[in-house]
Protein backbone atom coordinates (compact mmCIF):
# COMPACT_ATOMS: atom_id res chain seq x y z
CA UNK A 1 0.00 0.00 0.00
CA UNK A 2 1.07 3.74 -1.16
CA UNK A 3 -0.20 4.85 2.75
CA UNK A 4 -0.13 2.99 5.71
CA UNK A 5 -3.70 2.94 7.19
CA UNK A 6 -4.60 4.13 10.63
CA UNK A 7 -7.72 1.97 10.92
CA UNK A 8 -7.58 -2.06 9.56
CA UNK A 9 -10.31 -4.67 10.02
CA UNK A 10 -10.13 -8.38 9.58
CA UNK A 11 -12.57 -10.19 8.71
CA UNK A 12 -12.87 -14.17 10.16
CA UNK A 13 -16.09 -15.80 10.51
CA UNK A 14 -15.81 -19.34 10.96
CA UNK A 15 -15.12 -22.19 13.95
CA UNK A 16 -13.05 -21.61 16.69
CA UNK A 17 -9.54 -23.20 15.89
CA UNK A 18 -10.34 -20.96 12.52
CA UNK A 19 -10.24 -18.29 14.58
CA UNK A 20 -7.08 -18.90 16.39
CA UNK A 21 -5.16 -19.74 13.04
CA UNK A 22 -5.81 -15.83 12.22
CA UNK A 23 -3.33 -14.52 14.75
CA UNK A 24 -0.16 -14.58 12.95
CA UNK A 25 -2.00 -12.66 10.00
CA UNK A 26 -3.20 -9.86 13.51
CA UNK A 27 0.70 -10.09 14.63
CA UNK A 28 2.02 -9.43 11.32
CA UNK A 29 0.46 -6.71 10.77
CA UNK A 30 0.15 -5.05 14.68
CA UNK A 31 4.05 -5.55 14.28
CA UNK A 32 3.83 -3.69 10.68
CA UNK A 33 1.71 -0.74 11.75
CA UNK A 34 2.06 -0.45 15.35
CA UNK A 35 -0.27 2.57 15.25
CA UNK A 36 -2.70 1.84 13.67
CA UNK A 37 -6.52 0.93 15.14
CA UNK A 38 -6.72 -2.98 14.21
CA UNK A 39 -10.43 -4.42 14.81
CA UNK A 40 -11.69 -7.77 13.99
CA UNK A 41 -14.68 -8.81 13.00
CA UNK A 42 -15.73 -12.76 14.01
CA UNK A 43 -18.61 -15.05 14.84
CA UNK A 44 -20.19 -14.10 18.48
CA UNK A 45 -19.51 -17.66 19.69
CA UNK A 46 -15.84 -17.67 18.65
CA UNK A 47 -14.33 -14.55 20.89
CA UNK A 48 -13.26 -16.61 24.07
CA UNK A 49 -10.33 -17.71 21.69
CA UNK A 50 -8.96 -13.89 21.39
CA UNK A 51 -9.39 -12.86 25.00
CA UNK A 52 -6.70 -10.62 26.17
CA UNK A 53 -5.01 -10.48 22.61
CA UNK A 54 -2.61 -7.55 22.64
CA UNK A 55 -2.67 -6.99 18.95
CA UNK A 56 -6.53 -6.33 18.83
CA UNK A 57 -8.07 -2.97 19.95
CA UNK A 58 -11.32 -4.08 19.03
CA UNK A 59 -13.76 -7.48 18.56
CA UNK A 60 -16.72 -6.90 16.57
CA UNK A 61 -19.43 -9.61 16.97
CA UNK A 62 -22.07 -10.75 14.70
CA UNK A 63 -24.37 -13.87 15.22
CA UNK A 64 -23.54 -17.44 13.55
CA UNK A 65 -27.14 -17.08 12.39
CA UNK A 66 -27.50 -13.66 11.75
CA UNK A 67 -31.40 -12.07 11.04
CA UNK A 68 -32.05 -9.35 8.83
CA UNK A 69 -31.93 -7.06 11.89
CA UNK A 70 -28.44 -7.96 12.78
CA UNK A 71 -26.79 -7.69 9.16
CA UNK A 72 -28.59 -3.96 9.22
CA UNK A 73 -26.67 -2.89 12.57
CA UNK A 74 -23.09 -3.96 11.45
CA UNK A 75 -23.54 -2.69 8.56
CA UNK A 76 -24.53 0.87 10.02
CA UNK A 77 -21.60 0.10 12.29
CA UNK A 78 -18.94 -0.83 9.56
CA UNK A 79 -20.02 1.76 6.98
CA UNK A 80 -16.20 2.68 5.37
CA UNK A 81 -15.34 3.05 9.01
CA UNK A 82 -11.84 1.46 8.05
CA UNK A 83 -8.96 2.29 5.40
CA UNK A 84 -8.49 -1.46 5.01
CA UNK A 85 -11.03 -4.23 5.00
CA UNK A 86 -8.99 -8.22 5.09
CA UNK A 87 -10.94 -10.63 4.09
CA UNK A 88 -9.70 -14.73 4.97
CA UNK A 89 -12.41 -16.37 3.68
CA UNK A 90 -13.65 -16.14 0.02
CA UNK A 91 -17.48 -16.61 0.95
CA UNK A 92 -19.83 -14.45 0.08
CA UNK A 93 -20.60 -12.92 3.63
CA UNK A 94 -17.85 -11.69 4.66
CA UNK A 95 -16.55 -10.03 1.60
CA UNK A 96 -19.58 -8.26 1.67
CA UNK A 97 -19.14 -6.71 5.20
CA UNK A 98 -15.78 -5.77 3.60
CA UNK A 99 -17.43 -4.00 0.54
CA UNK A 100 -19.53 -1.82 3.39
CA UNK A 101 -16.25 -1.29 5.96
CA UNK A 102 -13.69 -0.10 3.68
CA UNK A 103 -12.57 1.92 0.60
CA UNK A 104 -9.05 -0.65 0.15
CA UNK A 105 -10.06 -4.30 0.56
CA UNK A 106 -7.82 -7.47 -0.22
CA UNK A 107 -8.83 -10.95 0.76
CA UNK A 108 -9.15 -14.35 -0.94
CA UNK A 109 -11.62 -15.48 -3.83
CA UNK A 110 -12.51 -18.50 -4.89
CA UNK A 111 -10.08 -20.85 -7.08
CA UNK A 112 -12.26 -21.28 -9.97
CA UNK A 113 -13.16 -17.83 -12.44
CA UNK A 114 -16.38 -18.38 -12.83
CA UNK A 115 -17.93 -18.42 -9.27
CA UNK A 116 -15.72 -15.63 -7.83
CA UNK A 117 -15.33 -13.41 -10.88
CA UNK A 118 -17.38 -10.29 -9.46
CA UNK A 119 -14.98 -10.25 -6.37
CA UNK A 120 -11.92 -10.03 -7.94
CA UNK A 121 -13.47 -7.04 -9.48
CA UNK A 122 -14.68 -5.49 -5.83
CA UNK A 123 -11.08 -6.48 -4.52
CA UNK A 124 -8.12 -4.34 -4.56
CA UNK A 125 -5.96 -7.07 -4.52
CA UNK A 126 -6.64 -11.17 -4.55
CA UNK A 127 -5.30 -14.35 -3.85
CA UNK A 128 -6.96 -17.72 -4.95
CA UNK A 129 -8.12 -20.03 -2.29
CA UNK A 130 -6.06 -22.94 -1.54
CA UNK A 131 -8.11 -25.76 0.09
CA UNK A 132 -5.54 -28.59 -0.58
CA UNK A 133 -1.62 -27.83 -0.75
CA UNK A 134 -1.59 -24.46 1.43
CA UNK A 135 -1.87 -24.96 5.55
CA UNK A 136 -4.39 -22.32 7.07
CA UNK A 137 -1.49 -19.86 8.58
CA UNK A 138 0.07 -19.79 5.11
CA UNK A 139 -2.75 -18.83 3.33
CA UNK A 140 -3.61 -16.03 5.46
CA UNK A 141 0.20 -14.94 5.48
CA UNK A 142 0.33 -14.59 1.61
CA UNK A 143 -2.68 -12.44 1.77
CA UNK A 144 -0.09 -9.89 3.88
CA UNK A 145 2.43 -10.08 0.87
CA UNK A 146 0.02 -8.66 -1.38
CA UNK A 147 0.69 -5.48 0.91
CA UNK A 148 4.06 -6.26 1.53
CA UNK A 149 3.77 -7.24 5.29
CA UNK A 150 6.22 -9.39 6.47
CA UNK A 151 4.57 -12.54 7.92
CA UNK A 152 4.85 -13.19 11.49
CA UNK A 153 4.25 -17.26 12.26
CA UNK A 154 3.26 -17.88 15.56
CA UNK A 155 0.17 -18.36 16.83
CA UNK A 156 -1.40 -16.07 20.06
CA UNK A 157 -3.48 -18.00 22.40
CA UNK A 158 -6.05 -16.15 24.95
CA UNK A 159 -4.91 -14.93 27.80
CA UNK A 160 -5.93 -14.35 31.46
CA UNK A 161 -4.23 -13.61 34.88
CA UNK A 162 -6.56 -15.32 36.92
CA UNK A 163 -5.18 -18.55 37.28
CA UNK A 164 -5.69 -19.38 41.04
CA UNK A 165 -8.28 -21.57 40.72
CA UNK A 166 -6.96 -23.66 38.63
CA UNK A 167 -3.80 -24.07 40.91
CA UNK A 168 -5.97 -24.72 43.74
CA UNK A 169 -6.79 -28.01 41.53
CA UNK A 170 -4.26 -29.88 39.84
CA UNK A 171 -1.72 -28.59 42.96
CA UNK A 172 2.18 -29.82 42.09
CA UNK A 173 0.55 -32.77 40.42
CA UNK A 174 2.49 -33.90 36.57
CA UNK A 175 -0.58 -34.28 34.50
CA UNK A 176 -1.90 -34.96 30.71
CA UNK A 177 -4.70 -33.16 29.34
CA UNK A 178 -7.49 -35.85 26.86
CA UNK A 179 -9.51 -33.63 24.86
CA UNK A 180 -11.93 -36.77 23.78
CA UNK A 181 -15.11 -34.71 22.33
CA UNK A 182 -14.38 -33.30 18.63
CA UNK A 183 -17.48 -30.84 17.47
CA UNK A 184 -17.97 -33.39 14.39
CA UNK A 185 -18.52 -37.41 15.02
CA UNK A 186 -16.08 -37.88 11.71
CA UNK A 187 -13.49 -36.27 13.75
CA UNK A 188 -13.68 -38.75 16.37
CA UNK A 189 -11.39 -41.78 18.25
CA UNK A 190 -13.07 -44.72 20.38
CA UNK A 191 -14.37 -44.30 24.01
CA UNK A 192 -12.34 -47.70 24.62
CA UNK A 193 -9.48 -46.12 23.18
CA UNK A 194 -10.30 -43.35 25.28
CA UNK A 195 -10.28 -45.04 28.25
CA UNK A 196 -7.54 -47.57 27.83
CA UNK A 197 -5.04 -44.76 27.17
CA UNK A 198 -6.13 -43.08 30.33
CA UNK A 199 -4.94 -46.10 32.71
CA UNK A 200 -2.04 -46.08 30.92
CA UNK A 201 -1.03 -42.75 31.20
CA UNK A 202 -1.95 -43.06 34.95
CA UNK A 203 -0.29 -46.03 35.35
CA UNK A 204 2.86 -43.58 34.27
CA UNK A 205 2.54 -41.78 36.85
CA UNK A 206 0.12 -38.42 35.10
CA UNK A 207 -2.88 -37.39 36.45
CA UNK A 208 -6.02 -37.03 34.03
CA UNK A 209 -7.89 -34.14 33.08
CA UNK A 210 -10.67 -33.98 30.92
CA UNK A 211 -11.06 -30.93 28.49
CA UNK A 212 -14.45 -30.46 26.55
CA UNK A 213 -17.21 -27.48 25.61
CA UNK A 214 -20.48 -26.60 27.66
CA UNK A 215 -22.87 -28.82 24.64
CA UNK A 216 -24.99 -30.89 26.85
CA UNK A 217 -24.17 -33.56 24.22
CA UNK A 218 -20.61 -33.14 24.94
CA UNK A 219 -20.97 -32.82 28.83
CA UNK A 220 -22.52 -36.08 28.77
CA UNK A 221 -19.75 -37.89 26.24
CA UNK A 222 -17.00 -36.86 28.26
CA UNK A 223 -18.67 -38.00 31.88
CA UNK A 224 -19.11 -41.29 30.52
CA UNK A 225 -15.63 -41.87 29.69
CA UNK A 226 -14.48 -40.03 33.26
CA UNK A 227 -16.51 -42.70 35.25
CA UNK A 228 -14.26 -45.21 33.44
CA UNK A 229 -11.25 -43.50 34.22
CA UNK A 230 -9.34 -43.72 38.00
CA UNK A 231 -11.23 -41.76 40.70
CA UNK A 232 -8.76 -38.59 40.98
CA UNK A 233 -9.37 -37.85 37.00
CA UNK A 234 -10.26 -34.20 36.72
CA UNK A 235 -13.38 -33.34 34.60
CA UNK A 236 -13.44 -29.76 33.41
CA UNK A 237 -15.43 -30.26 30.49
CA UNK A 238 -17.73 -26.79 30.34
CA UNK A 239 -16.06 -25.03 33.48
CA UNK A 240 -13.28 -23.42 31.98
CA UNK A 241 -13.04 -20.23 29.61
CA UNK A 242 -10.21 -20.72 26.86
CA UNK A 243 -8.05 -18.57 28.31
CA UNK A 244 -8.38 -20.60 31.48
CA UNK A 245 -7.49 -23.94 29.51
CA UNK A 246 -4.56 -21.95 27.74
CA UNK A 247 -3.07 -22.25 31.16
CA UNK A 248 -3.56 -25.40 31.93
CA UNK A 249 -2.37 -26.89 28.61
CA UNK A 250 0.51 -24.49 28.60
CA UNK A 251 1.86 -26.38 32.04
CA UNK A 252 0.92 -30.28 30.90
CA UNK A 253 3.27 -32.67 30.26
CA UNK A 254 1.24 -33.35 27.00
CA UNK A 255 -2.17 -33.36 25.70
CA UNK A 256 -3.89 -35.65 23.34
CA UNK A 257 -6.86 -34.68 21.37
CA UNK A 258 -8.52 -35.14 18.03
CA UNK A 259 -8.65 -32.95 15.22
CA UNK A 260 -10.53 -30.07 16.76
CA UNK A 261 -9.54 -26.38 17.79
CA UNK A 262 -8.32 -27.40 20.89
CA UNK A 263 -5.46 -29.24 19.48
CA UNK A 264 -4.93 -26.33 17.66
CA UNK A 265 -4.62 -24.18 20.81
CA UNK A 266 -2.63 -26.80 22.60
CA UNK A 267 -0.05 -26.81 19.83
CA UNK A 268 0.41 -23.53 20.07
CA UNK A 269 1.12 -23.17 24.39
CA UNK A 270 4.54 -25.48 23.37
CA UNK A 271 2.91 -28.49 24.94
CA UNK A 272 4.06 -31.38 23.46
CA UNK A 273 0.73 -32.52 21.76
CA UNK A 274 -0.13 -35.73 19.94
CA UNK A 275 -2.92 -35.19 17.22
CA UNK A 276 -5.29 -37.66 16.18
CA UNK A 277 -6.52 -37.59 12.61
CA UNK A 278 -8.30 -39.01 10.11
CA UNK A 279 -10.17 -37.88 6.88
CA UNK A 280 -8.86 -34.49 7.30
CA UNK A 281 -5.87 -32.93 5.23
CA UNK A 282 -2.80 -32.50 7.90
CA UNK A 283 -1.04 -29.81 4.80
CA UNK A 284 -4.08 -27.53 5.47
CA UNK A 285 -5.04 -28.51 9.21
CA UNK A 286 -2.73 -29.77 10.64
CA UNK A 287 -1.76 -28.06 13.89
CA UNK A 288 0.61 -25.58 13.46
CA UNK A 289 3.93 -26.02 15.33
CA UNK A 290 4.95 -24.02 18.34
CA UNK A 291 8.21 -21.89 16.96
CA UNK A 292 7.88 -23.03 13.89
CA UNK A 293 8.72 -19.94 11.77
CA UNK A 294 8.81 -21.53 7.76
CA UNK A 295 6.59 -20.38 4.58
CA UNK A 296 6.35 -23.53 3.99
CA UNK A 297 3.55 -26.34 5.09
CA UNK A 298 4.78 -28.08 8.20
CA UNK A 299 3.35 -31.96 7.31
CA UNK A 300 2.97 -33.59 4.35
CA UNK A 301 -0.61 -35.23 3.64
CA UNK A 302 0.28 -38.56 4.48
CA UNK A 303 1.99 -40.22 7.39
CA UNK A 304 2.10 -40.03 10.84
CA UNK A 305 4.59 -37.38 11.32
CA UNK A 306 6.71 -35.09 14.28
CA UNK A 307 7.10 -31.66 13.84
CA UNK A 308 8.52 -29.42 16.88
CA UNK A 309 6.08 -30.47 19.74
CA UNK A 310 3.32 -31.59 17.67
CA UNK A 311 3.23 -35.66 16.78
CA UNK A 312 0.56 -35.75 14.19
CA UNK A 313 -0.62 -39.26 14.04
CA UNK A 314 -2.66 -40.62 11.03
CA UNK A 315 -5.08 -43.75 10.56
CA UNK A 316 -3.25 -45.88 8.07
CA UNK A 317 -6.47 -46.66 5.41
CA UNK A 318 -5.56 -46.71 1.68
CA UNK A 319 -8.37 -43.98 1.75
CA UNK A 320 -6.75 -41.32 3.80
CA UNK A 321 -6.71 -38.66 3.88
CA UNK A 322 -10.14 -38.30 1.95
CA UNK A 323 -11.22 -34.85 2.97
CA UNK A 324 -14.42 -35.89 3.37
CA UNK A 325 -16.97 -36.65 6.23
CA UNK A 326 -16.24 -39.64 7.41
CA UNK A 327 -17.28 -43.27 5.60
CA UNK A 328 -20.74 -41.90 5.07
CA UNK A 329 -20.24 -38.55 3.68
CA UNK A 330 -22.00 -36.72 6.72
CA UNK A 331 -21.16 -35.17 9.81
CA UNK A 332 -22.06 -37.66 12.04
CA UNK A 333 -20.71 -40.62 10.00
CA UNK A 334 -17.60 -42.36 11.87
CA UNK A 335 -14.90 -42.62 9.98
CA UNK A 336 -12.89 -46.34 10.00
CA UNK A 337 -9.78 -44.65 10.03
CA UNK A 338 -9.70 -43.26 13.15
CA UNK A 339 -12.25 -46.53 14.45
CA UNK A 340 -8.97 -48.58 14.09
CA UNK A 341 -6.09 -46.36 14.90
CA UNK A 342 -4.78 -48.85 17.87
CA UNK A 343 -3.89 -47.30 21.30
CA UNK A 344 -0.52 -49.22 20.76
CA UNK A 345 0.53 -46.55 18.65
CA UNK A 346 -0.59 -43.73 21.09
CA UNK A 347 1.03 -45.33 23.83
CA UNK A 348 4.48 -45.61 21.75
CA UNK A 349 4.33 -41.75 20.99
CA UNK A 350 3.62 -41.17 24.63
CA UNK A 351 7.21 -43.03 25.71
CA UNK A 352 8.59 -40.97 23.42
CA UNK A 353 7.76 -37.69 24.08
CA UNK A 354 8.17 -38.84 28.41
CA UNK A 355 11.31 -40.16 27.16
CA UNK A 356 13.04 -36.85 26.28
Amino acid sequence: MQTKPRKILVIAMRYLGDVLLTTPLIRSLRQAYPDAELDMLVYANTTAMLEGNPDINQLITVPSKAKLADHWALFRQLARRYDLAITTQSGDRPFLYSLFAASQRIGVVPAKPNTGWWKRFFLHRWLEFDDQDTHTVLQHLKILALINVPPCFSLVPPQTNDTQALSSLLGNSAYAVLHTHPQWTYKQWTVAGWIEIGHYLHQLGLRLVLSGGAAQEEIDYIANIAQQLPEDTLNLAGQVSLAELTQLLTNATLYIGPDTGITHLAAATGTPVIALYGPTNPVKWSPWPYGFEQPVNPFQKIGSQTVNNVHLLQGEKSCVPCHLEGCDRHQKSRSACLDTLSAERIKATIQLILSK
